[in-house]
């Protein structure tokens, strides 16, 4: 067998991305007979057949030591996903430009998103200008930003297009995500929690009456907007997602969305996600066009979008009313960001005056009167924008669900109904899920192992996972005693969506365009080491919290 036609550089640079020792050959797949072009559809299935048939096929693991290592999970990978190798640019580029994620042994898996800056541009400018103290080079940004006195309104109206870097940064922003200057008007805001509030403090609920919003997680920007809207008059509904797949219901949306209005206006404004940033679970965006069809503004939610997706969307013929997107971090690194909120031009009219709070301004971290803004690199949207929308996809298909398939494979020992160690909730495998997952791990009893818990003994781990609430959940064909053994112990797990529904409490996973195969190895060994009845037990009284204090959590 030969080894991929390559470079020597890149494939060492591949393999040493996604193993910690070079693997000197890589099997190379047998070529298939010439073949008509499959279907779309028939290229989905065999993802999701290949998945089912090649990853550990007729195998369970019963114990973290049965797993296999490293290495053998990564061919075991490369034979199932063999155009993984076609992903060698990533690994590239995470070598060279995000070092740290390798040689900081920290797994980052805690939320989504696409940062401005590269680690390494950061590193290069902060070593080019003096920092004043006491400011600790490790806080290094390239930027602030400073609270505007201004409404929404007068902003989008008379705000201009801000210093030379702020322009420049406006102008990156837009043109990375496909979006018109002509058709939209832009503010930066502090978060996209304050995007959400901006939109619901200045919409014309007083006309427009209905607040329909379409989430299967708790979110602190969507109940910004719900108590705000709430406050202005707005009438609250919600999408439900049947159990536990977190399929949306699709028949009582389209009840909402088609309901019938009275008068001759706009029906309300329907927040729409097209990806779930908690379970992974897609959507159509033939919703958000059933909505304009039908009277709704829509605000379109793209902070759980992969970084290329705006590519396939299509703003062109599919044009949002507002937009929200979040630039945030740089991969574990400087946190210093910001939140965009896009608002179509022919929308702005008919706004009200709010009140003032929330839009910020870019500012220079330093001042440099001679070259403020006239060369501005964000260097991550570089990076992503080389790559592709093909390229990007198809390595976060691959890596979750191998995670997926992965997981599903560990179960208890010594029981007699094989029980699964990891309940997923979402989609399973399955080629155009998102790269998130939300999951629970059960016990040798049954019983739920709290996911604070898992997220602080994965942190001791060196892996960074999220947690978060599941809500609007439609149980089919349920007693309500069996709906309330689901939720039971999240009573503290609530949403402000007027119906007191609970939610259930999940751990999540969100790999980033640059996770690579180790990353998600490393999650799979350390939720299979609690097939060990007594570790929970053991790290629940070694566990030291941030303080130092010893601690029982």
């Amino acid at each position: 067998m030969h080894s991929s036609p390559r470079s020597k550089d890149t494939t060492q640079v591949w393999l040493r991305g996604c193993c910690p020792t070079p693997i000197l050959k890589v099997p190379e797949p047998e070529k298939p007979d010439p073949k008509p072009t499959n279907t779309s559809a028939a290229c989905r299935r065999s993802f999701t057949s290949s998945t089912a048939t090649s990853l550990f096929p007729n195998t369970y693991f019963t114990s973290h030591e049965s797993i296999p290592p490293l290495q053998e999970s990564f061919l075991n990978f490369i034979e199932t996903y063999p155009k993984y190798s076609d992903t060698g640019p990533v690994d590239q580029i995470r070598d060279q430009e995000y070092s740290h994620l390798s040689l900081s042994n920290h797994v980052c898996l805690d939320y989504i998103g696409v940062g401005l800056f590269s680690q390494s541009q950061v590193e290069s400018q902060s070593s080019s200008i003096i920092i004043p103290p006491p400011s600790p080079r490790s806080d290094f940004a390239l930027f602030g930003v400073t609270f505007k006195s201004a409404s929404l309104k007068s902003e989008l109206l008379h705000g201009g297009d801000g210093s030379g870097i702020e322009s420049a940064i406006r102008k990156r922003v837009a043109d990375f995500l496909n979006i018109s200057g002509d058709d939209y008007s832009m503010v930066f805001t502090a978060n996209k929690s304050s995007a959400f509030r901006l939109v619901a403090e200045a919409y014309p609920f007083g006309m427009s009456r209905k607040l329909l919003t379409m989430y299967d997680h708790a979110s602190e920007a969507l109940d910004t907007m719900i108590s705000v809207s709430e406050k202005r008059g707005a009438r609250l509904m919600a999408a439900e997602f049947k159990w536990p797949r977190m399929r949306v219901h699709s028949v009582k949306l389209r009840k909402l969305i088609l309901r019938k209005k009275k008068k001759k206006i706009k029906r309300g404004l329907f927040v729409f996600p097209l990806q779930s940033r908690m379970s992974g679970t897609s959507y159509s965006y033939q919703w958000m066009t059933m909505a304009q069809e039908h009277g709704w503004h829509v605000l379109l939610d793209a902070c759980a979008l992969g970084p290329k997706d705006m590519d396939s969307f299509g703003l062109s013929l599919f044009k949002p009313d507002f937009l929200v997107c979040s630039f945030y971090k740089v991969f574990g690194e400087n946190p210093t960001g910001f939140g965009c909120l896009f608002v179509k031009k022919s929308v702005v009219p008919s706004l009200e005056e709010s009140a003032c709070g929330g839009i910020v301004s870019i500012t220079p971290a330093f001042e440099d009167t001679e070259n403020e803004g006239l060369d501005v690199q964000c260097r991550c949207l570089d990076h992503v924008d080389s790559l592709g929308l093909m390229l990007i996809g198809s390595r976060g298909r691959y890596l979750i669900n191998w995670l997926v398939r992965a997981l599903r494979k560990l179960r208890h020992p010594n029981r007699l109904d094989n029980s699964h160690l990891v309940k997923i909730y979402g989609p399973k495998v399955k080629f155009d899920r998102g790269p998130a997952l939300a999951f629970n791990i059960f016990d040798w009893k049954g019983e739920k192992v709290e996911p604070v818990m898992v997220q602080k003994l994965a942190g001791r781990n060196n892996i960074s996972l999220g947690h978060g609430v599941l809500n609007h959940i439609w149980f089919a064909d349920k007693s309500e005693e069996e709906k309330m053994m689901v939720l039971e112990g999240n009573e503290g797990a609530s949403s402000k969506n007027g119906k007191g529904d609970r939610g259930i409490k999940v751990v999540t996973i969100a790999l980033t365009f640059l996770a690579n195969f180790e990353d998600v190895y490393r999650v799979w060994a350390f939720v299979a080491r609690f097939l060990d009845a007594d570790f929970v037990e053991k790290e629940r009284w070694r566990y030291t919290a941030l303080n130092q204090k010893s601690t029982e959590v």
